[in-house]
C-alpha cells in the first residue's frame, strides 16, 4: 500500500463552497441557530472547526478483490477528520476518515457525485474508534473483502465514523457513553457530512448506513429516525452542525433492536430450544415472557400481503414462508445435484419438490438446536448483559430497562428510573416507524439475517422489515440459510443495491453482479 502526502489537490469534480450553511441557511461568528432554537457553534473558531478541509489527505493505492476474486488497483484519498462535532466529549471516538476513489484499475474516477456509504463498525454497543487508522477498512470477515473496501472499488465514497459507546467511563467514574450517546454520535457524523455539502467529496443527498449486530440495530435507528427533534437537545450539546440528518438508505445486518420488547420476542422464537449445556432455561419465566410478546404483537397491528395482521399464532407460518423457507431454497438450489442430495439425505425435515424447500416451524427449531441466550436474554436480572449497562446513567454502571426484571429483583412496587421512557424510544427505530410515523425517515432498506442467529428473536428483522413493506418503503429482505450471527453473504449485490437505488452507474460492476 502506497502512501504519499498530498500537496496541491488536482480537481475532483467538487467545488469547495466559501461557507457551510445551517438548515436557516446562515454561517458566521454568530453560530446556528438550531431547531428549537439551540445555538450549535459560537464564533469563527467553531465554524472552523466544522469545515471539511478538502487538501488534507493522503493519496494510497490498494489492491481490492471483488466477489469473483478478482484483484483491482484502487487508488484513493484519505482524510482523517479530526472532530465531527465542535464540541466533542472524547475525540478519540467523535471523529470519522473519508476514503474517496480517484482512479480503479488506472481508469480515473470523478466521485463528486457519488453515493456515499456510512459504515459504522460498532458491535455490542461497545465504543467505535476510526482515530488510529491509516486507510480504509478493506478487510472482511472469513479473510474477504469488506463492504467498504467493495464500495470504493465500486466508485463510492466511505465513511467510517466512530462513536461513543456504553463502556466509556471518566476519571470521576461517570459512564459517558450509554443510551443515547451512539446514535447521537452516529447523527452527528451525518450532521457534519450535509453540514459540508459541496466541500466534501459525494453526494451528501445518498448517504446509505451500514452496520452488524449492535451497528446494524443503530444502522437501522439512523435510517428511521432522520430530522427527529427528540435528538436536537443532545446534539446541541455536543456542538453537531446544524442541518439534516436524514439519510436516504440504511443497510441493517441481524439488527440487535427493539431491546425493550427483545426478551418477549427471543422466548417467542427460541423458549423452546436447549442451552449449549443442554439445560433449559427456567420454563416459568420463558412462559411469562412469551406471553408478553403476545400482547406486543397484536398492539404492533403489524398486516402482511397474505397474512392479514400478524399474531403469536401466525407469525411462525409467515416467517416460514416469507423468509425462511425461501432461505432454504436458494441454498439448495445453488448446490450440485450430488451436494443437494447429501443435504437433504443429512436433514430429512426438509421437502424438496419442485425446485422448493418446506418443513415445519418445530422442526427448523429443532434444527437450529441450541439457544445462545437464558432467559430474559436482554435485561438478565444479576443486570450482567450488556444490554443493562447501554442503559446505565451517570455513576450507575447498569440499570433494568424493563419492568418484568426489575420487579423480578425489586418487587412489584418497583417503577423504572423516568428517564427511561424517553431513552427507549431514542434507541428503537421501531418507535419512529409505529408510535410517532417519521416521515424523513430512509426510504430504502437491505435488511439480512442468519436463520441460525439465536442472537435475538428471528421476528425483530422481520418485524422491521414487515413495516417498512407496509409503509410503502423500498424493503430488500433476506435471510441467509445455516448462517449463524454477523453473516454477510451478498456483500457484492449489497454495493451493486446501492448503486441501483441511488441511480449511480460508477464503477459498481466492479464489486460483483447483482444477483436477481
Amino acid at each position: 500500500m502506497g502512501l504519499t502526502a498530498a500537496g496541491a489537490v488536482p480537481a475532483l469534480g467538487f467545488a469547495p463552497e466559501a461557507a457551510a450553511a445551517g438548515k436557516d441557511g446562515t454561517v458566521g461568528n454568530g453560530g446556528t441557530v438550531g431547531k428549537g432554537g439551540a445555538t450549535v457553534g459560537s464564533g469563527a473558531a467553531a465554524d472552523a472547526s466544522l469545515v471539511f478541509d478538502p487538501t488534507a489527505y493522503t493519496e494510497q493505492t490498494i489492491s481490492i478483490k471483488d466477489t469473483t476474486g478478482t484483484a483491482h488497483s484502487v487508488t484513493y484519498r484519505f482524510f482523517k477528520v479530526a472532530s465531527y462535532v465542535a464540541a466533542p466529549v472524547n475525540a478519540a471516538y467523535q471523529s470519522l476518515n473519508v476514503s474517496v476513489p480517484v482512479s480503479i484499475d488506472g481508469t480515473a474516477v470523478d466521485a463528486s457525485d457519488a453515493p456515499i456509504l456510512f459504515a459504522n463498525a460498532v458491535g455490542g454497543y461497545m465504543p467505535s474508534s476510526v482515530a488510529n487508522a491509516t486507510g480504509i477498512s478493506a478487510s472482511g470477515m472469513g479473510g474477504g473483502t469488506s463492504r467498504q473496501g467493495l464500495a470504493l472499488a465500486a466508485g463510492y465514497v466511505v465513511v467510517e465514523p466512530g462513536a461513543r459507546g456504553r463502556s466509556l467511563v471518566d476519571a470521576n467514574g461517570t459512564y459517558y457513553g450509554t443510551a443515547p450517546a451512539a446514535i447521537v454520535d452516529l447523527k452527528a457524523a451525518v450532521r457534519y457530512l450535509k453540514f459540508n455539502k459541496g466541500r466534501v467529496p459525494g453526494d451528501v443527498e445518498r448517504i446509505v448506513s451500514s452496520g452488524v449486530s449492535a451497528g446494524g440495530a443503530l444502522s437501522a435507528l439512523l435510517g428511521a429516525s432522520g430530522d427527529s427533534p427528540l435528538y436536537d437537545p443532545y446534539l446541541a450539546e455536543i456542538g453537531a452542525a446544524d442541518t439534516s440528518d436524514a439519510i436516504f438508505a440504511s443497510g441493517d445486518w441481524c439488527p440487535i433492536t427493539d431491546l425493550e420488547h427483545a426478551d418477549a420476542a427471543y422466548e417467542w422464537c427460541w423458549g423452546a430450544n436447549p442451552l449449549a449445556s443442554g439445560a433449559t432455561v427456567d420454563a416459568p419465566i420463558s412462559a411469562d415472557l412469551k406471553a408478553q410478546f403476545t400482547a406486543y404483537l397484536a398492539a404492533l397491528k403489524l398486516r402482511a400481503k397474505g397474512y392479514g395482521t400478524l399474531t403469536a399464532r401466525n407469525l411462525d407460518t409467515y416467517l416460514l414462508e416469507t423468509f425462511i423457507q425461501p432461505s432454504a431454497t436458494k441454498y439448495l438450489a445453488a448446490l450440485t445435484d450430488t451436494a443437494r442430495d447429501t443435504y437433504l439425505a443429512a436433514n430429512p425435515f426438509i421437502t424438496w419438490s419442485v425446485g422448493k424447500a418446506t418443513f415445519t416451524w418445530a422442526d427448523f427449531l429443532t434444527h437450529v438446536g441450541a439457544r445462545k441466550k437464558n432467559a430474559p436474554s436482554f435485561d438478565g436480572f444479576d443486570l450482567s448483559t450488556p444490554e443493562c449497562n447501554l442503559f446505565g446513567t451517570g455513576t450507575t454502571k447498569a440499570r433494568h430497562f424493563t419492568l418484568y426484571s426489575l420487579r423480578h429483583e425489586a418487587g412489584d412496587s418497583a417503577r423504572l428510573d423516568a428517564d427511561l421512557p424517553a431513552k427507549l424510544h431514542l434507541m428503537n427505530p421501531m418507535y419512529h416507524l409505529v408510535d410517532k410515523v417519521n416521515p424523513h425517515r430512509a426510504k430504502h432498506w437491505w435488511i439480512r439475517l442468519g436463520t441460525k442467529d439465536s442472537d435475538t428473536s428471528l421476528s425483530v428483522a422481520a418485524n422491521l422489515a414487515t413495516r417498512l413493506t407496509a409503509l410503502g418503503d423500498d424493503v430488500d429482505t433476506a435471510y441467509y440459510w445455516d448462517a449463524g450471527h454477523g453473516a454477510d453473504l451478498d456483500p457484492g449485490d449489497f454495493v451493486s443495491w446501492i448503486g441501483e437505488v441511488s441511480g449511480h452507474q460508477g464503477f459498481r460492476s466492479r464489486s460483483g453482479s447483482r444477483g436477481k
